[in-house]
């Protein structure tokens, strides 16, 4: 395959996205061919040393934010026939429905996520702010309440701060492994959207 038949097969491969983005790949991928010449590949070698256009594609969409990915994927390659409209308005009271569920669901997996990672780094803050809140009510009971009161105070700060400190590395752990299940969550789903044998 030359370097002119391999964009194509790459264009192609790449409709439904926008035609600016596609134009981007192209030049970038048409510089690597030319890149491989300079250092004295053939034409054709050059081209066979490059990734199949098929596999390219699918690397690009996966690298796409995941509402683009759905756009140029749902966007049809030809226009709809009159048949296939009205099949789509009939059918709408069952896949509309479906469609939203499963969009609300991923979401809702998605924030879920996310929101844990929040909740942990709240729960962490409120340990770190209660002890010096207790540190502060130390420093007044010496003044107004006794030295056992201070004792209580100051032990109750020390043991807070101990616990936000040992709390912070563990949640540290936690939210890296939940940041990267959130990457391999959207990964996944993206990957419904890409099929290898879709491309071909």
């Amino acid at each position: 395959m030359n370097k002119q038949g391999f964009l194509a097969v790459l264009r192609q491969q790449l409709q439904g996205l926008p035609e600016s983005d596609i134009e981007k790949s192209l030049e970038y991928y048409s510089e690597s061919i030319d890149d491989r010449m300079e250092e004295g590949m053939t034409e054709e070698e050059a081209v066979a040393d490059m990734e199949p256009p098929a596999e390219i594609a699918r690397q690009i969409f996966m690298d796409m934010p995941l509402p683009k990915v759905v756009k140029a994927k749902a966007r049809p390659s030809r226009p709809l026939r009159a048949g296939e409209i009205v099949l789509l308005v009939v059918g709408s009271p069952i896949w509309a429905p479906l469609a939203l569920a499963a969009i609300l669901v991923f979401l809702a997996i998605y924030i879920t996520i996310w929101a844990l990672v929040v909740t942990f780094y709240a729960v962490d803050l409120s340990f770190a702010a209660t002890s010096l809140f207790c540190l502060a009510q130390a420093g007044i009971s010496l003044f107004t309440r006794g030295p056992i009161q201070m004792a209580y105070f100051g032990g109750s700060a020390l043991f807070l701060f101990g616990a936000a400190v040992l709390l912070f590395f563990a949640f540290n752990a936690l939210s890296a492994r939940l940041i990267q299940l959130s990457r391999n969550f959207m990964q996944w789903a993206k990957s419904h959207f890409v099929r290898k044998e879709e491309i071909v």
